[in-house]
């Protein structure tokens, strides 16, 4: 039997923010088997944590695919460790992105994520007619395989409508679409799109801020940020731009415990 939690990561309160499960694995278990569990769930990441020795492993799978950062699941597998009496103080997680390290802070949670590099590229084949049209201010890429789409105003952001079947063709892992803030509680705002790995709209993404973070940093002139990710759920990200990392601060609410049994 393996103890399964909903969490809803960068959210301070229930049914907002974005919904990750939380497996508390009591042995390793097979790829194929993650993989399935995580398409039976449907969320746009399940997280596995596997204590080995003295090291906690944590692995992330989307739907259809591992992957190999993810930033709100991992606040999530804090946050239930915590809550369960599985760790005390900082928690080192093993992950296939380096060490990555999560503090409490207060009622926040702190994340120590890899900050992601940029280069400007040409846009991929099909990628402005999956999202109709939209009139880019700058385009990049980040070492995740992501891109970056910059636009002027942030009601383009709002309404952004992409043709999620041409998108999955696309070649990258998602599409980040962003703006400068017209509130002035934000520096920017986000929507993410990753139709390729099976979520069409990520509800707020912690791993593609290790790039938006710097991105906006340089822009604004300023290393601490606070984004708004404007999915239907939304959500709140507070982020700091260091030399080669950037924190990523959030809240967590559990939803639900249960258990698998298969």
């Amino acid at each position: 039997m393996v103890l399964l939690h909903l969490v809803d990561a960068f959210a301070d309160r229930p049914f907002t923010g974005n919904p990750a499960a939380v497996c508390l694995l009591d042995g390793p278990r097979s790829d194929e088997w993650m993989q399935q569990l995580a398409f039976e769930l449907g969320y746009s990441e399940t997280a596995y944590v596997l204590r080995e020795r003295d090291a906690l492993s944590l692995r992330w799978f989307a739907p259809k695919k591992e992957v190999s950062l993810c930033g709100h699941a991992t606040l999530a597998s804090a946050h239930v460790l915590w809550n369960v009496g599985r760790a005390q103080g900082v928690i080192d997680f093993q992950t296939k992105s380096g060490v990555l390290r999560c503090e409490r802070n207060g009622r926040s949670i702190s994340l120590d994520m890899p900050r992601l590099t940029l280069e400007d590229v040409a846009p991929p084949i099909g990628l402005f007619s999956a999202l109709g049209g939209l009139r880019p201010v700058a385009l990049k890429k980040t070492s995740n395989d992501d891109i970056l789409v910059e636009v002027a105003d942030e009601s383009e952001v709002q309404r952004a409508a992409p043709d999620f079947a041409s998108l999955a063709q696309v070649r990258a892992r998602g599409v980040a679409i962003t703006a400068r803030s017209k509130n002035p509680e934000y520096d920017f705002v986000t929507r993410f799109f990753a139709p390729s790995v099976g979520v069409d709209e990520d509800p707020v993404t912690g791993s593609v801020h290790c790039a938006l973070a710097p991105y906006w940093a340089e822009k604004l002139g300023k290393t601490k940020l606070i984004a708004r990710q404007l999915s239907q759920r939304g959500g709140l990200l507070e982020l700091e731009v260091l030399d080669v990392r950037v924190r990523i601060g959030g809240r967590a609410t559990t939803v639900f415990t249960g258990a698998v049994t298969v």
